[in-house]
């Protein structure tokens, strides 16, 4: 079988998740392995598809290959989805499917785009290997990749595959100069927004950063942007990324790990610490594209690592104008959720458009956003994390740990605000959980207690409540 392998990884032929593919293809010397840098040469790609195109047309198996950043693929395997797509090539029915390697922080937001771009392109998909960075290195992850590409072989072979969300060539359906949604041109895409801020009041209640990705090119996105500001009291600062001169995407290089400056000298340090940080809240305005925030977007957010895993912007409050329908992207929803959680930010509010009157609906959620970042600066309102973030700064505070010879500036930050809660010091609590389990693996002690367990664990918050109406 002539197997196509999508290379997403800057580092090329040094990638360490191509070399889960070699390992691979030294079992199966029956199939060709053919690669494709994406992640290393996509800026000559862009000047050149036609060879990409050929080789995916040759193809009879595709596997996007690549290390997960930031939520998602590399901004450079994100580019090289939409040159496919502008190409019109056609890849229906042929199977894909995905190898990564990640220390799973959102490998499934990760691995769940991949599917859905595949189910655009009408690609048959297979379930991908998702592994730790070292798993190669260990018999159980060699093993793990070798049952995976038994399995990928026998999906092929008996045309099993994972159901699509999507209709393939959805994507050329939405319009290039209006709305994601009803094609609004510019005069229709304004909202007319009843809620009028005081002028005055602004300077004295803060400020927020609004990054954006192309106003000028998307009537609707800049009707809400010039609403929000309208409508926002505090101080609004847009920057626009489709105006920045972004040397490229991030190489994972690592030379910001000891001291926090990127090898690019574009600038981009100095507009995200003084331009964007900065400020007491962030806004991100974008349009739906490819199942996320589009390629500019992931360039931005990949070029942070500059910040390395430090949540920098953390109790900060956050906020999302979107052009595009938010409910038919579940994966993007849970991106945009987790982002905020494990950044330690409060999430203000999603106000999208969506429907033929896109802009009078969308209207009360610009609004209602504006007024939510506005109590949360005010009243430096921070809600505790859920799964998303607790979960994610689990993962992150365990490989800082383990890696803190080279991440120095990481290890730093985690210890100055205790990320660092292991190995857990409540003896007190876990001498009374040793009694709690001897006394319920007793059966005569069991019996005689009964319901009274409950009743007992039961009892301390009962005082506090009592303690209050003492009060």
């Amino acid at each position: 079988m002539n197997i196509l392998v999508i290379n997403g990884s800057p580092s090329g032929e040094n990638s360490i998740t191509l070399q889960t593919v070699n390992y691979i293809g030294k079992f199966f010397p029956q199939h060709s392995f053919e690669v494709i840098d994406a992640g290393r040469k996509i800026r000559s790609i862009e000047k050149d598809f036609e060879p990409s195109a050929e080789a995916l047309r040759k193809a009879e198996l595709i596997i996007f290959c690549y290390p997960v950043y930031t939520f998602l693929v590399p901004a450079q395997l994100h580019r090289f989805i939409e040159l496919i797509k502008e190409s019109g090539i056609n890849l229906s029915g042929k199977p894909a499917t995905q190898i990564t390697t990640s220390k799973h922080f959102y490998d499934v937001t990760a691995h769940r785009f991949i599917q859905d771009n595949c189910d655009d392109l009408g690609l048959n998909y297979v379930r991908g290997l998702s592994a730790d960075m070292d798993d190669l290195l260990k018999k159980k992850g060699r093993k793990e990749a070798l049952d995976f590409f038994k399995f990928l072989m026998w999906s092929v072979e008996n045309g099993c595959y994972e159901p699509k969300m999507y209709e393939a060539g959805a994507f050329r359906k939405a319009p290039k100069d209006g709305c994601n949604e009803c094609g609004a041109k510019t005069e229709t895409a304004e909202p007319e927004v009843s809620f009028k801020a005081d002028p005055a009041a602004k300077a004295k209640r803060g400020t927020v950063a609004l990054v954006a990705d192309g106003l000028e090119a998307d009537p609707c996105l800049k009707a809400m942007t010039d609403a929000f500001i309208r409508t926002c009291s505090m101080n609004v600062k847009v920057i626009d990324i489709a105006d920045f001169p972004f040397a490229g995407g991030c190489l994972g290089c690592f030379n910001c790990a000891a001291d926090g400056k990127c090898v690019y000298k574009d600038g981009f340090d100095g507009l995200l610490r003084e331009g964007i940080q900065t400020a007491d809240a962030t806004v991100y305005a974008f349009r739906i594209k490819d199942h996320s925030m589009g390629y500019r977007f992931k360039l931005f957010d990949d070029r942070q690592f500059c910040n390395g895993h430090r949540t920098v912007t953390m109790g900060k409050p956050v906020g999302y104008l979107i052009d595009g329908s938010l409910e038919r992207e579940p994966n993007v929803r849970m991106l945009l959720e987790s982002r905020a959680q494990v950044g330690g930010n409060f999430l203000a509010g999603l106000a999208c458009s969506s429907g033929p009157a896109c802009a009078q609906s969308c209207e009360r959620q610009i609004e209602t956003l504006a007024k939510t970042l506005e109590f949360a600066v005010r009243e430096d309102y921070q809600q505790p994390q859920n799964f998303y973030g607790v979960g994610g700064l689990k993962i992150f505070r365990d490989l800082i740990y383990q890696m803190q010879g080279l991440m120095r500036e990481d290890h730093r930050f985690y210890k100055e605000h205790g990320f660092y809660d292991f190995p857990q010091k409540k003896k007190g609590r876990i001498a009374a959980m040793y009694l709690v389990g001897g006394m319920m693996n007793n059966k005569k002690l069991k019996k005689k207690i009964g319901g009274k367990m409950t009743e007992g664990m039961m009892m301390p918050y009962k005082k506090l409540l009592e303690s209050i109406d003492k009060k």
